[in-house]
């Protein structure tokens, strides 16, 4: 079934109207967001038959932007080996980059993510507002701040008043808090069997991608998720030959990914071979396992932005978004044979990491083609090579040879070699190499170890920091930030999604064209 999908490009989109509508920049009151409520309309008076949501989780304008200029960077050779002085303004002319599929969707918005405890809000309390349109403090899955009032989501509610058939795709953990957020009500995100077992009760159609939390429970004394799921009726497939033979004639299904990676997630975009699938191919197979006559509603989250982002590794961060590209390409392809009856809509949760394109060491330059040569995520890294450099406590001069051949920093080369690392990166990668080979501290302040390595391992960060910075991208943070978040939409009623409104709006909005009481 391998679908390789390469990410569609179009250039019909500034940066400037990606922006939305940021004039007023004020959040919504109370007050506003009723009155928004109350005149928002449905214009073309239809409903939307097939609703897609993707949440890239981590993902604001600076994760859809790198993503954007790092194509548009590989394909200016031209530029990158004669880049223009701003002293001289001489060289060739940088082509601009390559803006993704969601990129020129009709419907352009904004959207504030603070919740009730904080402007730099965690994916279950933001995954709250999306499905419920409800403000919660960090760390809820729909229920009020007592954990005591459960609100009903986009998905039940679809389920039970109209018959849609509902489908939850994730490249994380299906009981994770995004997920999550469209079928359970826990009071603490970390229920993970409790989520899972009311992932199971919510008799939603079709659920696929990584592994279950806490399949046991948290002591591994309780009744087996999966056979709970299988006793439900659930299909539960753990290999691509079983997912490949689940169709549409299959009542309700559960695909494991059969490769799982760190925390029991599938890969990284960046990790993942051509025989392992993609996220493209679980949202073709659950248009297969969903398609009916009465409507279907998916939700898939592009998870492992933000645990990239966590970790400060932009090229991991890139491909991953590329990854969620891909998988909004399958929709845009059957909205095109369902042209009056899809609605598309791409969003993030919150923004991870603080991302931004520029770097203190290279001014007004930028050099995002040279994200290339990272071959590997710092997950991946830190399972098949730093585990190893510990037990074996391998050479320094042997580990160096290794991150030249999966992130391309040498230690020596040309004068004009970018990659080349400077005496000042060399002293930063032997200190990280100390602390995570030898346990050697890096300095006597706990603070500054943290600002450097957060809670990473220091060899792994310290690399991704490094390559990062020569190519003009940084971060702030090991945490989350109060960015706003684009919402991008396509098809039935993408113009409701237009303008500048709190990120509760965005259920709003659905609930409104879908005729949701």
């Amino acid at each position: 079934m391998k679908r390789m999908i390469a990410a569609t490009l179009t250039l019909a989109l500034t940066t400037a109207a990606l922006a939305g509508c940021a004039a007023n920049a004020a959040a919504p009151t109370d007050d506003q967001n009723t009155v928004a409520a109350a005149t928002m309309s449905n214009e073309t008076g239809k409903t939307p038959k097939y609703v897609f949501l993707f949440i890239g989780d981590g993902m604001s304008y600076p994760q859809i932007q790198s993503t954007s200029d790092y194509l548009g960077a590989l394909n200016d050779e031209d530029y990158w080996q004669a880049q223009p002085s701003l002293d001289d303004n001489q060289g060739a002319i940088l082509d601009g980059p390559e803006y993704l599929n969601f990129m020129n969707f009709e419907g352009v918005g904004t959207a504030v993510t603070y919740d009730s405890n904080s402007f730099a809000p965690d994916s279950a309390s933001t995954a709250t507002s999306i499905a419920t349109g409800h403000k919660t403090y960090s760390g809820s899955i729909n229920v009020d701040e007592t954990g005591t009032v459960e609100y009903e989501t986009i998905a039940e509610q679809l389920k039970a008043q109209k018959g849609y058939e509902i489908g939850v795709i994730t490249s994380v953990n299906l009981n994770h808090a995004t997920p999550a957020a469209f079928y359970a009500h826990q009071a603490s995100r970390s229920n993970y069997y409790d989520i899972g077992l009311e992932m199971v009760e919510s008799d939603f159609d079709y659920f696929a991608g990584g592994g279950l939390l806490d399949p046991t429970g948290s002591e591994g004394d309780q009744t087996d998720l999966y056979q709970l799921a299988q006793e439900a009726g659930y299909t539960v497939a753990r290999t691509y030959a079983e997912a490949d033979a689940i169709s549409a004639d299959t009542d309700k299904a559960i695909i494991i990914e059969e490769n799982l990676a760190d925390d029991d997630a599938i890969p990284y975009e960046l990790d993942r071979t051509d025989d392992m699938w993609s996220l493209a191919d679980y949202v073709e197979k659950g248009i297969e396992v969903l398609d009916n006559d009465t409507g279907f509603f998916m939700m898939c989250e592009g998870g492992k932005i933000d645990w990239a982002c966590h970790a400060n590794d932009a090229g991991s961060s890139i491909h991953d978004t590329q990854a969620l590209a891909d998988a909004v390409q399958v929709a845009i392809d059957f909205a095109a044979e369902h042209p009056d009856e899809t609605l598309i809509l791409v969003t993030g949760d919150h923004e991870t990491g603080g991302l931004t394109i520029g770097f203190a060491g290279t001014d007004y330059d930028t050099y995002l083609d040279l994200l290339e040569n990272q071959k590997i995520s710092y997950a991946k890294f830190d399972s098949d090579y730093v585990a190893s450099y510990k037990e074996n406590k391998t050479p320094f001069e042997d580990v160096l040879s290794d991150i030249e051949e999966l992130f391309g920093l040498k230690a020596q080369g040309a004068a004009d070699d970018k990659l080349v690392l400077t005496e000042y990166e060399m002293e930063q990668l032997r200190a990280a190499y100390e602390k995570s080979v030898n346990g050697t501290a890096a300095s006597q302040y706990e603070q500054e170890e943290y600002v450097l390595y957060g809670t990473y391992e220091p060899l792994s960060v310290t690399i991704t920091h490094i390559i990062n910075n020569k190519s003009g991208i940084s971060f702030t943070s090991y945490s989350h930030t109060g960015l706003p978040v684009a919402v991008l939409a396509e098809g039935v009623g993408a113009e409701s999604f237009s303008g500048y409104y709190d990120n509760t709006q965005i259920y709003e909005k659905m609930a409104d064209l879908l005729n949701i009481a």
